[in-house]
């Protein structure tokens, strides 16, 4: 029995950003790679916030992604939806210091503040991954399309 290669709709270029948007937001658990060395290294993360495809992401200090993300900041996310549409986000961690954006995302997430205690305990490491390239898949079409970043 041959698959048949599905035929997604025709997409208009100008809904492609609108479409990824509600990709992230259906997608509580992307996917996150990084380097360890000369190996890939994935696993899901739960963002604590996401503004437009900047996304950003707590992290333990013994985790091993910290090492791997001080010795390679480049990372890349994988966001999936029930449709099977997929939004690729290119870029770069780098570590939050800001206390106002901190004490923000410590409010907003009761997780956080169950898990950790306190915004000062040293094992928190929060991370801000900034897009340098933002992909959208219409279900399995085998296209991307670049998502245009607000800048």
């Amino acid at each position: 029995m041959a698959m048949t290669k599905p035929t997604p709709e025709p997409l208009d270029p100008a809904m492609v950003a609108e479409l990824a948007r509600k990709v992230v937001q259906e997608d509580r658990f992307p996917q996150l790679a990084s380097i360890d060395g000369d190996q890939p290294r994935l696993r899901p993360v739960s963002p604590v916030r996401t503004d437009g495809f900047t996304v950003y992401v707590a992290n333990l200090r013994n985790y091993h992604k910290t090492v791997e993300i001080e010795a390679n900041p480049k990372v890349e996310l994988c966001y999936l939806d029930e449709g099977h549409n997929q939004v690729r986000i290119t870029g770069v961690a780098e570590v939050v210091t800001d206390r106002e954006l901190l004490q923000q995302i410590w409010d907003d997430n009761p997780l956080l503040r169950q898990y950790l205690g306190s915004i000062d305990n040293p094992e928190l490491i929060m991370y801000r991954i900034v897009p340098s390239r933002v992909r959208y898949m219409q279900e399995w079409a085998l296209e991307y399309y670049d998502v245009p970043l607000d800048r």
